[in-house]
């Protein structure tokens, strides 16, 4: 605790015996308080504080309290992904750029781009309405992975599954009232991945 006071009497040029005359404080407390032998009261604290014209537990510590359960977090780093228009989760939609819209983020997220969902076949995996969702480009996932999915010009988000064998490529909701929607053979080639979906920011329900 000596060691802030100490520090701030640097900072301000001035020394404990010029403090103890200007606050009306005796010389005796800064000795005691430098040797360790006794602590300044909280009145005494409160004063020395305010010569310096920091708080008190600018004093004690060396540093400005923290809000409660904050005091161990690493500053968060961010970026930002721009926003690519609204992506069907039910009937595909066209997949219109909004150019100058931008989300931010965290800068560990691994994505290029983000859309803003619209509709419900995709509650089953927690993503709603108006939700971010975050995309990764490629142009082809994992059977299961959910992925921003471009049939023409139209987008939407649904959980792939492509079989080779019969070349057949089923985007799958995650609500029951809607059905697969199933595309085989020369229709693959209407199809294209835009990327996979890797995290999405929800608002509060």
């Amino acid at each position: 605790m000596y060691d802030s006071f100490v520090m701030l009497a640097q900072k301000k040029g001035v020394t404990a015996y010029k403090v103890a005359k200007e606050t009306g404080l005796s010389q005796q407390v800064f000795t005691n308080w430098k040797s360790g032998r006794s602590q300044p009261s909280q009145s005494t604290l409160r004063k020395i504080a305010e010569y310096f014209g920091v708080s008190v537990d600018y004093l004690v510590t060396g540093r400005e309290p923290q809000p409660a359960g904050f005091d161990n977090l690493f500053p968060v780093r961010t970026k930002r992904l721009p926003l690519l228009g609204e992506i069907a989760c039910g009937e595909p939609i066209y997949a219109d750029e909004q150019h100058g819209e931008f989300v931010s983020t965290d800068e560990g997220l691994e994505a290029d781009f983000c859309l803003r969902a619209k509709g419900d076949s995709m509650v089953g995996a927690r993503i709603h309405d108006g939700d971010v969702v975050f995309v990764r480009k490629q142009d082809a996932v994992e059977n299961g992975e959910i992925a921003a999915v471009v049939i023409e010009d139209e987008a939407t988000l649904k959980r792939v599954y492509y079989y080779p064998d019969d070349a057949k490529l089923v985007l799958s909701p995650e609500n029951p009232r809607y059905a697969p929607l199933v595309y085989v053979g020369e229709e693959l080639d209407r199809i294209r991945i835009l990327g996979r979906a890797v995290a999405f920011q929800s608002r509060i329900r």
